[in-house]
């Protein structure tokens, strides 16, 4: 594999933090790897949700920053229904004993993020929800009619797949080393994990948002080009109104890795709601809100010097 050129504090992370292996049922192929390095105190943490199982270490930039808040980051392992895996998270987070969660998804983990939501409505486990680059609808792939055949694909075949939808051309050396580091990512991945992304993307399924409509939303977006069409976008302001918008100017397909200080700080906004309350993500001694209010007007100036 290729030299990581995203962050020098990648092997350092890699070395450190706590990496679990849980199994969560009968099935000894279905192992949840968990970076887990918060304090125990937190009973509602942070997870992340990554775009292809097996890659949850794309949200390092997010576990170091953030370190000591109660952040868990999960590798989901292979399944191949919705359904499938919306048990299967309800089981670990039974094996960690936690009844509640606020959740942060990328792309395919947005979605997921959603559907776990919808799944638990009745007796919720999600307090929250940041969705980056999500989307509502896997028909927007126009890709339903092939779900059920990627299992059969060679890798090289799926990898392809997958490749095609990362941005071409010129780009700044952030936003080229982030598409370097996922493609490094996506090179040690399976057949079968590849596999079942696609097909968890691609499924005909969508999002019934009357069932998640109470849980508070940050939807999360960018300005420049990604995977996901403005028809995409719109539909998920359409689908939670109330939701508040953190738009970074650019970012691309992964802006949690080239741009991870603004994702972080839009994390931070996001949770700062719950401070004080049973759902507190963050270590109050972590983060106050004067901090975070300094942060806010740096990013604010930041955006209108970009935009000069």
């Amino acid at each position: 594999m290729g030299e990581i050129k995203v962050s020098p504090d990648y092997n350092w992370f890699r070395s450190t933090v706590p990496l679990k292996k849980i199994i969560v049922d009968d099935d000894d192929s279905k192992v949840w790897s968990l970076y887990d390095a918060g304090p125990r105190s937190i009973r509602c943490p942070l997870i992340f949700l990554p775009p292809v199982s097996g890659t949850a270490d794309v949200f390092f930039q997010q576990i170091l920053a953030l370190t000591g808040w109660g952040y868990r980051v999960i590798a989901y392992p292979v399944y191949w229904d919705h359904l499938e895996f919306c048990d299967g998270f309800r089981k670990l987070l039974d094996h960690l004993q936690l009844d509640k969660v606020h959740l942060f998804g990328a792309s395919l983990g947005g979605f997921l993020a959603q559907k776990f939501a919808e799944y638990t409505h009745k007796s919720p486990r999600v307090q929250s929800l940041i969705l980056c680059n999500a989307f509502s609808d896997t028909s927007i792939f126009n890709q339903t009619w092939t779900a059920n055949s990627f299992w059969l694909m060679p890798a090289f075949m799926l990898k392809k797949i997958v490749l095609g939808n990362f941005a071409s051309g010129p780009l700044d050396p952030e936003m080229a080393d982030g598409i370097d580091f996922m493609v490094d990512r996506l090179e040690s991945l399976g057949q079968s994990e590849l596999a079942s992304r696609l097909t968890l993307n691609c499924q005909n399924s969508y999002v019934e948002p009357h069932k998640i409509r109470d849980i508070p939303v940050t939807i999360m977006d960018v300005f420049d080009q990604s995977a996901l069409s403005t028809e995409a976008k719109e539909e998920m302001y359409k689908l939670y109104p109330n939701a508040r918008r953190a738009h970074l100017k650019t970012g691309g397909n992964f802006p949690y890795l080239c741009r991870s200080a603004e994702v972080n700080l839009y994390i931070q906004i996001h949770l700062l709601q719950f401070h004080g309350t049973r759902y507190a993500a963050i270590d109050p001694s972590m983060v106050s809100a004067e901090e975070l209010e300094v942060q806010k007007i740096s990013l604010h100036n930041s955006n209108e010097q970009e935009e000069q």
